[in-house]
């Protein structure tokens, strides 16, 4: 695994970006008093709660088509197409923590990077068959 340092680092930072969405939840919870299991409440818990959610639900997808680009694409590829989807993500959710209707610009970013990988992926899967 020595040749995907970049794709590894990614994946590092974006389960660490799943922390900071928990963390998040977790002190809006506190903050506002939310117990657990509830998911509604004051208006910014349920945006914090929103940005974790959409935020593991991009990652399920995420995940498997940066590792598939890396192995039969380009690890390097991988690596910037992967950064360019965790600054979306993060751009993402602090425009939505700021103000949900400004979140538009890094959704756009992340779904560009991840449609990018999944075709450079699938390019690359292709490729390997048809050889």
């Amino acid at each position: 695994m020595n040749a995907y340092p970049g794709p590894a680092l990614v994946t590092l930072a974006t389960a660490l970006l799943l922390f900071a969405c928990a963390a998040y939840v977790g002190r809006c919870r506190i903050k506002f008093g939310i117990q657990a299991p509830a998911t509604s409440g004051h208006p910014q818990f349920e945006i914090a709660y929103r940005i974790q959610m959409n935020t593991l639900e991009n990652t399920v997808a995420f995940l498997p088509v940066l590792w598939v680009c890396a192995f039969y694409l380009s690890s390097l590829w991988a690596t910037v197409l992967g950064g360019a989807w965790l600054l979306g993500r993060v751009w993402y959710a602090l425009a939505y923590a700021r103000d949900p209707k400004t979140r538009g610009k890094g959704f756009l970013v992340s779904m560009l990077a991840f449609g990018a990988l999944a075709l450079g992926g699938a390019w690359g899967v292709l490729r390997g068959l048809l050889a």
